[in-house]
């Protein structure tokens, strides 16, 4: 899964699209969402957008900064990470690419890449922004494949990122869920940018990279800017790191994850029954699913259609 080198070759060993999504949907009905999932309907760069204005994610309940620092100067070695994925909050979306740049003494030694298969469709609206759709990663390793190989290639070195707690979150979820442990440090290239560009400037990826002169080569791909992120750091250190050395630091990131539970074969059942009696199509895999999914989805439809009666369980479909 990993792709060394330099960026030209942007080759993705690995293309793919998880067979599921948490969209139930009857004819002529509105999808069935599991509360707190982002709507299609909203446009991903407006919510990229709001993310970073805000840096608030209901998933990400730690800021970075609010973490304890663990050095009094700049990093010159650290692992620049960015994630392409189905939306946003670590709790319910899922990877669907993987870039990181490691920099040692300041010069990039090596590049790791792979595409993720996400376990279900890829929204049309993310397809748009990154490029990235169900045919390109229907062959590409789940998360659970490669974590392990992640966490070896960061190694001990701190991490960095354009709002790197939402990149954090995910793979300490992934690690979480495969019983092991992520713990870094980090620094936050979008803290750096408020520190450090006038208040009307966009503080984007590609805005900073601009305002600062930085090389970014294509957007919303993962190793490209994992490798703007380095870029966009080197730049500000440039510029700005004389009297700002506490600001170049990496502090402690801290994110709390839950290990997703198995789905039992009761609540597979309850749920199949669900999506029979009131003819839901749900386009996932109920194998495929957590048992938290399950129990999301399975909320979701008792609260929009309601329960299957007593007197009508055991019986195919909902009368006519």
């Amino acid at each position: 899964g990993a792709a060394k080198g330099p960026l030209d070759p942007l080759e993705h060993p690995h293309h793919h699209p998880g067979p599921y999504h948490l969209y139930c949907q009857k004819p002529q009905m509105q999808p069935v969402l599991p509360p707190g999932t982002v709507p299609v309907s909203g446009r991903y760069e407006e919510m990229m957008e709001d993310r970073e204005r805000n840096m608030v994610n209901a998933a990400d309940p730690a800021d970075p900064e609010s973490g304890e620092q663990t050095g009094t100067g700049p990093a010159d070695s650290y692992v620049a990470i960015d994630l392409e994925t189905t939306g946003i909050g670590a709790k319910r979306e899922k990877i669907t690419e993987i870039g990181m740049v490691k920099v040692e003494n300041g010069a990039v030694t090596d590049t790791y890449h792979t595409l993720v298969n996400p376990g279900r469709p890829i929204p049309e609206h993310i397809t748009e922004l990154t490029g990235i759709d169900d045919d390109m990663v229907k062959d590409a390793p789940m998360i659970q494949d490669v974590i392990g190989e992640v966490i070896a290639f960061c190694g001990t070195l701190p991490v960095l990122g354009h709002q790197i707690m939402f990149d954090y979150g995910f793979l300490v979820q992934a690690a979480v869920n495969g019983k092991l442990r992520f713990e870094r440090s980090g620094i936050d290239t979008l803290k750096l940018c408020r520190k450090f560009m006038p208040p009307e400037e966009k503080k984007n990826l590609a805005a900073a990279c601009a305002y600062f002169h930085a090389a970014q080569d294509t957007a919303h791909r993962a190793l490209s800017d994992a490798m703007a992120a380095h870029e966009l750091y080197q730049a500000m250190k440039r510029l700005h790191l004389s009297g700002n050395e506490d600001a170049f630091a990496p502090k402690v990131l801290q994110y709390k994850a839950k290990k997703e539970r198995q789905a039992t074969q009761r609540q597979k059942q309850h749920l199949h029954d669900l999506l029979k009696y009131h003819k839901i199509k749900l386009t996932v895999p109920i194998d495929s699913m957590s048992g938290n999914e399950i129990s999301r989805v399975t909320d979701r439809i008792i609260f929009t259609h309601g329960r299957i009666p007593e007197n009508e369980r055991g019986r195919d479909k909902k009368p006519e």
